[in-house]
């Protein structure tokens, strides 16, 4: 008979954390990161919890990944782990583990529930080196007053059709402050849905429902993601965590 595989005691201590994606390490998958943030712990002495199985591996999830290219100041996961510790210590150790541009900003006990539920949305400001503030604005003003704008991604299944304007909460367009040449600003809030509407998806549907041209490459950042206000604003995910520890 197969000898099965040990079973591993459950997590005594959850903690949540925000890192971020900066410079050139925006170009980092969510496949490399995972990796990179895998041995960080380990160097880090993080005395993470285990799966069960044949093949254990560190508990670690991860929510709401940003794309590979975008920077981000608003990346989340969250650990189990077999002994109680000491967020800040965590967050220390953790930060100087990564290389420089993937860095842990907060680190916060679980209070509970799930995180991923709480990442309803997301705050992107995308900077566009060649686009007049003017003309963007009319696009964008173009985009909020039509009811659907299809654009069509390649996926894992294919060629794929969806509507990105009912992803859009809000949207904005502003010149890029000190910028020696044309540039503008695009300011955006999009709802988290499936599929996920990205910024690039919204950039082809100012192409498609105003002709924007965008003639050079898009500096994406994401600041915010986290639950959606009423008001179109993003809150903070980890509050709730923060309320029960304090």
């Amino acid at each position: 008979m197969k000898a099965q595989p040990e079973q591993q005691a459950p997590p005594v201590q959850r903690l949540r954390l925000r890192y971020a994606k900066r410079g050139r390490l925006r170009f980092t998958s969510h496949r490399d990161f995972s990796r990179a943030f895998e041995r960080a712990v380990f160097r880090a002495g993080v005395p993470m919890a285990y799966s069960s199985g044949f093949n254990p591996h560190p508990r670690i999830s991860y929510a709401g990944a940003s794309p590979t290219g975008a920077a981000s100041e608003a990346e989340f996961a969250e650990l189990a782990l077999a002994a109680e510790v000491d967020p800040e210590q965590v967050r220390i150790d953790l930060d100087a583990a990564l290389p420089p541009g993937l860095d842990v900003l907060e680190v916060v006990v679980s209070g509970g529930g799930s995180l991923s539920d709480r990442l309803e949305a997301s705050r992107w400001e995308i900077e566009l080196p060649g686009v007049d503030p003017q003309e963007l604005g009319a696009a964008v003003g173009t985009l909020l007053a039509t009811s659907t704008v299809e654009v069509e991604r390649m996926t894992k299944k294919g060629l794929r059709t969806f509507d990105v304007r009912s992803a859009v909460v809000d949207a904005t367009a502003a010149g890029c402050p000190a910028h020696e040449s044309t540039c503008a600003i695009l300011g955006l809030v999009l709802r988290h849905g499936t599929p996920s509407v990205r910024p690039d998806d919204v950039l082809a549907g100012l192409r498609n429902a105003a002709g924007l041209s965008i003639p050079t490459a898009a500096l994406t950042c994401r600041w915010e993601q986290g639950p959606l206000s009423r008001d179109g604003t993003v809150g903070d995910p980890l509050a709730p965590d923060r309320d029960a520890a304090g």
